[in-house]
């Protein structure tokens, strides 16, 4: 039987409730549970994907070809599951299936309505596709008192009711703030934030005080007390110095063994906390470090390039060094400063990325990197990137360029209409954006004997991708003739997928996200390569 648990947050948001969500999910599989992890966000948009990252943060890509919250990052790093199109949601994508049915004529001429309609969709998603999990643990995101929550705080109350009290637990996580001045804890947001969802119908049987200083055994009989709620049930968290210390946190509090207890069921097996602590010694302890630039448009936003920065310090854990990631804006990047600030650099990194701006920045720094022999990793847009550059410095085509911020020129970048997958063919179309991408998880033949190989151990992997455009295949011999080995490609052959320089330390740009699949407990061999090559350099 699935048991659901239900998180919601109060008082601010980007308090952490995808992070104690995680944290939640990997005690109760290390207690031999099975956890599938989902978020439900109110926002209107269908997807993430066509918000700006400095609004929204990363857009986290599943294997299935979802665009998805970067919470979902999160959820697979810390449990080990491989999220799915059916384990994220949007107001918005709701909305647009309820009137969809409503104009084929699917609720029989009824007034469409968002109680039971829309609640009554969001019910269906929350328990579509999770029959064979111990648990499902559903993310509101927002906090409860936004009237865009209110749609899903309902459907959840209603769902409570639909399976059972017993097989339904709803988590509430609130700030607890620290007033300096008067050197107090006030318990009356918290207070607040409960009153507002009680109102509303439901009565959370777990709070998570999250707090910056630790919280009195006085001022928690205190939330137990007007919040209704265990003292038991009154769960701090204070303030962790990395987020990998947060798993190590709620078992001291013991978060799963209440929720355990709530559902009346026994711990299978104890947790190995084993791992997360030589996770946190390697990031808190280590005074070995190694200087790695980040040039991108984002880096104002540390959550632009969420998983980017945490498959970084998985390859710094794996190689037990601290990553000191400096990040580098390239549109405010100006070539006559290049030198002074990639000075001290070991790795230079370019990420993902849509559009002209910053690009000068961008190719000549990777033309830097490849004379001054700094180990270099470009992504997606990266790798790109790395391509125009060679072709305009070593084959001499000055207009080399991208069409997708370049409509003359010589495109060696190309927007495809069509591509392989499986087997089948898939047609793109330029009306909706994300239309003509590649999106989600595709195969690459690797090279024999080529570096990519060496680091992979294989010769065939499977990548996530999310992207419009594509290297030209036409130009692969002009680029091999001048030491820029074609390393990977898609099975039939048709598309570049990894670039690689031969007369150079470390020097790989690949046409997928390897940052999606990396986890603290086991890194991607690809990050832990390029910082291994960083640390000697």
């Amino acid at each position: 039987m699935t048991r659901y648990i239900f998180v919601t947050g109060g008082v601010v948001s980007s308090i952490g409730k995808g992070l104690s969500s995680a944290s939640l999910a990997y005690l109760l599989q290390s207690r031999g549970y099975k956890v599938r992890l989902r978020k439900l966000d109110p926002y209107l948009n269908v997807d993430p994907g066509t918000m700006s990252p400095f609004q929204h943060g990363e857009v986290f890509v599943t294997d299935d070809g979802a665009e998805t919250d970067l919470d979902l990052g999160h959820y697979e790093r810390f449990s080990g599951v491989s999220a799915k199109k059916s384990d994220n949601i949007t107001t918005g994508k709701i909305y647009n299936d309820v009137l969809n049915r409503e104009r084929e004529g699917k609720y029989l001429g009824k007034t469409v309505q968002v109680i039971p309609h829309i609640t009554d969709r969001i019910k269906e998603f929350i328990k579509k596709d999770s029959s064979k999990e111990d648990f499902v643990i559903c993310e509101i995101g927002g906090i409860v008192g936004d009237i865009e929550s209110l749609p899903f705080i309902e459907a959840i109350r209603q769902f409570a009711n639909d399976v059972g009290k017993k097989n339904a637990l709803f988590i509430h996580l609130t700030l607890v703030p620290y007033l300096k001045s008067s050197d107090e804890i006030k318990t009356k947001p918290t207070q607040h934030s409960v009153k507002e969802l009680r109102s509303i119908g439901v009565q959370p049987d777990i709070i998570i005080c999250r707090s910056e200083r630790p919280i009195p055994l006085e001022h928690r009989k205190k939330i137990s007390l007007f919040c209704n709620v265990n003292i038991k049930n009154v769960i701090e968290t204070v303030d962790v110095r990395t987020i990998y210390e947060a798993p190590i946190s709620f078992y001291k509090e013991k978060l799963d063994i209440q929720v355990l207890n709530y559902f009346k069921l026994k711990t299978k097996k104890s947790v190995d906390l084993k791992p997360w602590k030589k996770i946190t010694k390697t990031i808190l302890q280590n005074k070995k470090q190694v200087n790695i630039a980040l040039i991108g448009k984002y880096v104002e936003l540390k959550d632009a390039y969420k998983s980017l920065d945490e498959a970084l310090t998985h390859g710094g854990i794996e190689n037990n060094i601290k990553i000191n990631l400096i990040r580098i804006d390239s549109e405010k990047l100006k070539i006559s400063e290049i030198k002074s600030k990639l000075k001290n650099i070991s790795g230079i990194l370019i990420p993902g990325g849509f559009g002209k701006r910053g690009t000068d920045g961008k190719i000549e720094s990777i033309k830097y990197a490849r004379i001054n022999k700094i180990p270099f990793l470009g992504i997606c847009y990266g790798m790109q990137m790395a391509i125009i550059e060679f072709a305009r410095n070593k084959l001499n085509l000055k207009k080399a360029t991208s069409s997708e911020f370049d409509k003359k020129g010589l495109h060696i970048i190309g927007l495809l209409n069509e591509w392989t997958k499986d087997g089948k063919k898939i047609q793109g179309t330029e009306k909706n954006l994300g239309g003509t991408m590649r999106l989600g998880s595709y195969d690459a033949k690797l090279k024999k004997n080529s570096l990519i190989q060496k680091i992979y151990k294989t010769n065939l992997i499977k990548e996530r991708h999310r992207h419009r455009y594509e290297v030209n295949i036409a130009f692969k011999d002009k680029f091999e003739k001048k030491g820029m080995l074609f390393s990977g490609l898609s099975p039939d052959g048709s598309l570049p997928e990894i670039i690689e320089l031969k007369n150079h330390p470390w020097f790989i740009g690949v046409q997928f996200h390897p940052e999606f699949k990396s986890r603290p407990l086991s890194p991607h061999p690809l990050f832990s390569s390029f910082i291994k090559a960083s640390k000697n350099h």
